[in-house]
């Protein structure tokens, strides 16, 4: 996978679970890689190891900062996209709200209940 986020350690903020989703919103994260992230939420399949998907806000790089603070990515198999860049990204609330979204869009979960279970 492209861009796949290089999590060394990262602390879970919130769980999901979303149809056959397991969906951990993780936070204080040391990435294995030159990017610095806020907040990475990471889709697996029930019954998987590996996430299939993930919304990640990292943070802007500095040529970039006149247009928000971090950028709002989708990374799957097929894409690795910068959707959004924005200062609230880096808001817990907002990025789990907007994250969820745009995860369960980019699999076909719309109509599935989303149920927060920490």
């Amino acid at each position: 996978m492209q861009d796949r986020p290089s999590i060394k350690t990262a602390i879970p903020k919130r769980r999901y679970r979303v149809g056959n989703f397991s969906v951990s919103l993780l936070g204080e994260i040391e990435s294995g890689d030159e990017r610095a992230f806020r907040y990475i939420l990471a889709f697996v399949p029930i019954g998987d190891r590996e996430p299939t998907l993930y919304v990640c806000a990292e943070e802007t790089p500095a040529a970039e900062l006149g247009q928000g603070r971090y950028r709002l990515r989708l990374v799957n198999q097929a894409m690795s996209e910068v959707i959004d860049r924005d200062d609230r990204w880096g808001d817990l609330d907002a990025f789990a709200e907007q994250g969820v979204r745009l995860g369960t869009q980019a699999l076909g979960l719309k109509s599935e209940p989303v149920v927060r279970l920490m």
